[in-house]
């Protein structure tokens, strides 16, 4: 007689103490560990921020900027700073390129010429060129230079100035110089000078009326 085999569990069916064994020891992950997966925010993560010696990134590399100004009269160019010292010229073209035109800030009479005053463009270049509408000589200086006095300017005309380097001119800033300017610091002067006159004038005579007054009054007594 074969032996009857009994349920150690009690009267459970078999798969259902199957799926309670499983639940009570769950089975282990791929990669061999038991239980819930890791916490990655427990930690620390760092980015590798390790440079190879004796180089800067270039995020971290500060370029000065020349001491440049385009308006000021017989300074370094820029590109002749940014040779000698590393520093920047921002915007500049190369002298392949038209310059472009010049700034003109003002043209105003000096009492023995017409100044004619501008800023440089961000360009090479190698000359300046002053024009005045109707004339035909021109005024042409050095790359360093900020301003010239045009002489003999006595009627209303227009002022130019250009850039000039290898690859040709630039466009003209221009300006139209009145003459009758000119003539205001003298026509003050005159009239200052006529009131004071007059003023002196007033008081010699007052003076001599007063002196005049006493030497009669001394006669009397």
């Amino acid at each position: 007689m074969i032996p009857r085999m009994t349920n150690p569990t009690g009267d459970l069916p078999l798969p259902l103490l199957i799926i309670c064994l499983v639940s009570i020891n769950p089975l282990p992950t791929a990669s061999g560990v038991t239980g819930k997966p890791p916490d990655l925010s427990e930690y620390d993560v760092y980015e590798d921020t390790v440079t190879p010696s004796g180089l800067v990134p270039v995020s971290q590399q500060v370029i000065q900027r020349c001491d440049y100004d385009p308006c000021r009269e017989d300074q370094t160019p820029c590109l002749t700073l940014s040779a000698a010292t590393g520093c920047s010229c921002p915007g500049f073209t190369l002298d392949s390129d038209i310059p472009e035109a010049p700034k003109l800030k003002s043209v105003s009479y000096n009492g023995s010429g017409v100044v004619v005053r501008w800023c440089a463009p961000y360009s090479q270049v190698t000359t300046y060129v002053v024009a005045v509408e109707g004339r035909e000589d021109e005024l042409v200086l050095e790359e360093t230079r900020r301003s010239g006095i045009v002489q003999d300017m006595d009627h209303r005309a227009k002022v130019c100035v250009f850039a000039v380097n290898s690859a040709g001119k630039s466009d003209g800033s221009c300006m139209m110089y009145r003459p009758v300017d000119n003539w205001l610091p003298l026509t003050s002067g005159l009239i200052g000078g006529a009131v004071g006159l007059l003023l002196l004038l007033l008081l010699v005579g007052l003076l001599w009326r007063r002196r005049r007054q006493k030497d009669m009054e001394t006669r009397n007594v």
